[in-house]
């Protein structure tokens, strides 16, 4: 049961990524088949060749008949079906955690950092994801009709075997003969559900991206018409009158004068003659 837990581990994490109906096919695969063709499908046709019985002792005969009978064993036929139906969703869950690991912080989240259920982030995770459906469905179908050319519906319990090495006609007889039709019959029923599941999955698909795409056409439709009436609205709109010329800022009124502040360079030198005038004088009527 160990490889088929490692199997069922693998098809867990494409339900990130499905939609309900792919949510319901994994279910059927995981439980109807998976489960059923472990814990029963060995018990039901592990002895079948062994309990494959013809009245002749010839050597080479019994084994000569039972693959004339049973080409390919049911349960490798359908081992080989399980294999190649999960190979399309594994190696979506492979080009997943590849994407996401190139992501800034994917490295981080790995397998679960794969986005929203039933949301495939990017154009390219959506069309690897629908091709992956359509992949399972054509394995489903080619298996159905494979299944119903190489054993039809029923396992007969008398085979007639004639041919060398076998010296005359002879009778074969297969183990329990009912319970394996049974078994066929389920089987083939539970592949005919899957098949349509995927159909209503790959149509679900269809039919969302379609919408999808109506929806950002329209959305890109608005944009488009409001940009055309904001652009009519401005060429209808009187055009800005002309910029006046910058004034040079006068004088403030209510500032003091600037003789206030200071005195002018002629009055200085003026006053600076006057007194040196004055102190010669002086000198003079102090000498006489």
């Amino acid at each position: 049961m160990g490889e088929w837990a490692f199997l069922g581990s693998l098809l867990d994490a494409v339900q990130l990524q499905s939609p309900l109906v792919g949510r319901l096919w994994l279910v059927v695969m995981l439980i109807f088949r998976i489960l059923v063709l472990a814990t029963v499908g060995g018990a039901v046709f592990e002895d079948e060749q062994e309990e494959f019985v013809c009245n002749t002792l010839q050597p080479g005969c019994r084994q000569t008949c039972y693959d004339r009978a049973f080409p390919v064993s049911h349960y490798r036929f359908w081992l080989f079906h399980i294999l190649l139906l999960s190979a399309p969703p594994v190696l979506f869950v492979i080009y997943s955690v590849h994407r996401a690991s190139k992501e800034p912080g994917g490295a981080a989240g790995g397998a679960g950092s794969l986005g929203p259920p039933g949301r495939p982030e990017g154009r390219g995770a959506r069309r690897c994801y629908l091709l992956s459906v359509a992949l399972r469905l054509l394995a489903e179908l080619a298996f159905l009709a494979g299944q119903a050319l190489l054993y039809g519906f029923r396992v007969a319990p008398h085979f007639v075997c004639a041919g060398a090495p076998c010296p005359h006609t002879v009778d074969c007889f297969v183990s329990r003969p009912t319970e394996k039709t049974v078994f066929v019959i389920f089987y083939f029923a539970v592949g005919l559900l899957s098949a349509l599941l995927s159909v209503a999955e790959l149509g679900h698909l269809l039919w969302k991206g379609r919408t999808r795409a109506g929806h950002c056409r329209q959305a890109a439709e608005r944009d488009n018409r409001c940009n055309r009436a904001h652009e009519e609205a401005q060429q209808l709109l009187p055009p800005p009158p002309p910029a006046l010329p910058a004034r040079r800022p006068g004088p403030d009124p209510y500032a003091p004068p600037s003789y206030a502040h200071r005195a002018p360079a002629c009055d200085s030198e003026g006053g600076s003659g006057r007194s040196k005038a004055s102190l010669a004088t002086i000198r003079q009527d102090l000498a006489i």
